[in-house]
């Protein structure tokens, strides 16, 4: 058997490798320190076998099963990470092939669980979640709370501090048009504007930053995907000074 780790912290990757080199049989254990590295590994194989974290450097563990899966979705993936933030849940659920088997592991798990998520999903070909992740699937999945790929995009975009009129040029949309989407995601979050307000005091938050502080708690957003589409909107905002558009 030949298993790929994807880990840029050495000690976590120590961790797993011993905890592989428990197993009865033989087994390869090569270890990827990014989701690029990984996946050029993986697609030299039939049968890709993987462990992967999920916050890593040049390449994500949700973009390199998303590479992956699209040209070789009978690739096995035990997603093992600190964070069950909704953001991840929700890519995943929206990327994986019908049939396709793949775990997902809290750290924060004791020894003999990690083991047995592990050999759940690569030996038995069974798939295997971390109960605490089952419950934000559970919310994810809820159509009055679960944000659509436009509210979602809307989010990022107020994370961002981006004024309506730069979100309507970036999405290609009217001024009534990004209020629209606004509102939308206001209501998905419960962030409404009538439940702030007061004859004294008027309107008690902004509700942009009201926003992003309910989805942070939620986890639809953190630090590490944040600066990835930072990065992302300033080569799209380099275009547009330079008069190229989107």
């Amino acid at each position: 058997m030949h298993i790929i780790i994807a880990e840029d912290n050495p000690r976590d990757f120590e961790f797993l490798e011993q905890l592989i080199k428990s197993w009865e049989g033989s087994c390869v254990v090569d270890r990827a320190p990014n989701g690029m590295a990984a996946l050029e590994l993986a697609l030299h194989q039939e049968q890709p076998l993987l462990i992967s974290d999920i916050q890593m450097p040049q390449m994500n563990g949700i973009e390199l099963a998303r590479n992956l899966w699209q040209r070789k979705p009978q690739a096995r993936i035990v997603f093992w990470s600190q964070f069950k933030d909704e953001m991840y849940v929700r890519t995943l659920s929206r990327i994986v092939p019908p049939e396709t088997v793949y775990g997902y592991i809290l750290k924060s798990n004791p020894r003999d669980r990690i083991l047995s998520a592990i050999q759940t999903v690569l030996l038995e070909e069974q798939c295997w979640i971390d109960p605490e992740v089952r419950k934000v699937q559970g919310r994810a999945g809820h159509s009055q709370t679960a944000l659509s790929d436009i509210e979602f995009e809307a989010l990022l975009d107020i994370s961002l501090g981006l004024t309506d009129n730069l979100i309507a040029q970036r999405r290609y949309l009217s001024r009534r048009g990004v209020q629209s989407r606004l509102n939308s995601l206001y209501s998905k979050l419960g962030v409404d504007q009538e439940q702030f307000q007061g004859d004294k005091f008027g309107d008690a938050f902004n509700l942009r930053n009201r926003a992003v502080a309910v989805a942070l708690r939620r986890g639809l957003i953190n630090a590490f995907e944040l600066e990835h589409e930072e990065k992302e909107f300033q080569i799209w905002l380099k275009r547009f000074k330079s008069g190229r558009g989107a």
